[in-house]
C-alpha cells in the first residue's frame, strides 16, 4: 500500500528493504518523491495495526506492507484531497452487511435502509461491481431479508465476528485485480460497520460508508460512531451520490438506468437528522 492506494504483488523469499523500495517504485513511482524519507511497515494480525520495521527485516511470508511518509508537507496532503473519494466500478467493492431479518424490530429506520440497500445491489448489478454479503450467526439471527435481492453476489458468508472482514473476504479481494475502494453498508453502524470499517483501512483500502443505509438500534450510538469513523478519513456520504459518481457521465451505457433507480429520492426518514 502506499497512501489511498493498496495493490497485490510478490517479491523473491527472503527480499528485504531495498527489493521492496523497488518494488514500490515499480508500483507507485509516479505518486511517490524520492527525495523524502520513508518508512515501510507491516500490517501486525494481532493488534490489527501497522508497526515500522527495521531495515534489517527480511520477507519470509504473505504480509501486508506499506511505505509512508516520515515528512509530510502541504503537497503530500494536496495529494490525499484530489485522490480520496474517487469511486470508479473497476476498483470497487460493495459490502452488505448483516441486513437479516430478526433485526427488523430492533433497528431504527430498518424499512428505509433495506429499500437503499437494495437499490445499491441493483446499481452494482448494472455496472458489474462485485457484491460480498455477510450475515451475523443466521443460525439464530435469520438470513438477509426477502426484500434484498442478493441474485450475483460474489458471497454470502455466515459469521459470528463483528467485523466483515473474514479469510475467505480477503481472498476474494485478493481475486480481484485493481481493489481500492469499498463501499459499505448494513448493520450495526458502531458495531459491524465500524469494526470492517477500520480493518479494511487498516489494510490500505478506502471506505466509503452509505449514511442512509446503514443503522443502529440507538441513534446515540449510530451518530458517534459516524463522526468518529469520519475523523479516520472514512468518506460518509448518500447512496445517490455513490451511484452517479460510479457512473461520473450521463453518456455513461449504464447512466439512463441509474437514473430511474434514484428518480425517487431516497427516503428522508429519521436517519437524516443523526448523522
Amino acid at each position: 500500500c502506499f497512501s489511498v492506494f493498496a495493490r497485490p504483488s510478490s517479491v523473491p523469499h527472503g527480499a528485504g528493504y531495498e527489493l521492496l523500495i523497488q518494488k514500490f517504485l515499480s508500483l507507485y513511482g509516479d505518486q511517490i518523491d524520492m527525495h523524502r524519507k520513508f518508512v515501510v511497515q507491516l500490517f501486525a494480525e494481532e493488534w490489527s495495526q501497522y508497526i515500522d520495521l527495521p531495515k534489517g527485516f527480511l520477507v519470509s511470508e504473505r504480509c501486508k506492507v506499506r511505505l509512508v511518509p516520515l515528512q509530510k508537507h502541504y503537497l503530500y496532503f494536496v495529494f490525499q484531497m484530489t485522490t480520496l473519494g474517487n469511486l470508479t466500478p473497476s476498483s470497487t467493492v460493495f459490502f452488505c452487511c448483516d441486513m437479516q431479518e430478526r433485526f427488523r424490530p430492533a433497528i431504527k429506520y430498518f424499512g428505509d435502509i433495506i429499500s437503499v440497500g437494495q437499490r445499491l445491489l441493483q446499481g452494482a448489478r448494472l455496472l458489474g461491481i462485485p457484491v460480498i454479503v455477510t450475515e451475523q450467526y443466521p443460525k439464530g439471527l435469520g438470513s438477509t431479508v426477502q426484500e434484498i435481492d442478493l441474485t450475483g453476489a460474489k458471497l454470502v458468508l455466515p459469521k459470528t465476528k463483528f467485523s466483515m472482514v473474514l479469510p475467505e473476504v480477503e481472498a476474494a479481494l485478493a481475486e480481484i485485480p485493481g481493489v481500492r475502494s469499498v463501499v459499505l453498508f448494513g448493520v450495526e453502524t458502531h458495531v459491524c460497520i465500524q469494526q470492517t470499517a477500520l480493518e479494511l483501512i487498516g489494510r490500505g483500502l478506502e471506505v466509503h460508508i452509505v449514511a442512509d443505509a446503514t443503522s443502529s438500534r440507538s441513534m446515540m450510538d449510530r451518530m458517534f460512531a459516524l463522526e468518529r469513523l469520519a475523523r479516520t478519513g472514512i468518506i460518509v456520504t448518500t447512496s445517490e451520490a455513490i451511484l452517479l459518481q460510479l457512473v461520473a457521465d450521463k453518456e455513461h451505457p449504464k447512466f439512463k438506468e441509474i437514473q430511474n433507480l434514484i428518480k425517487a429520492s431516497a427516503p428522508e426518514s429519521g436517519l437524516l437528522s443523526k448523522v
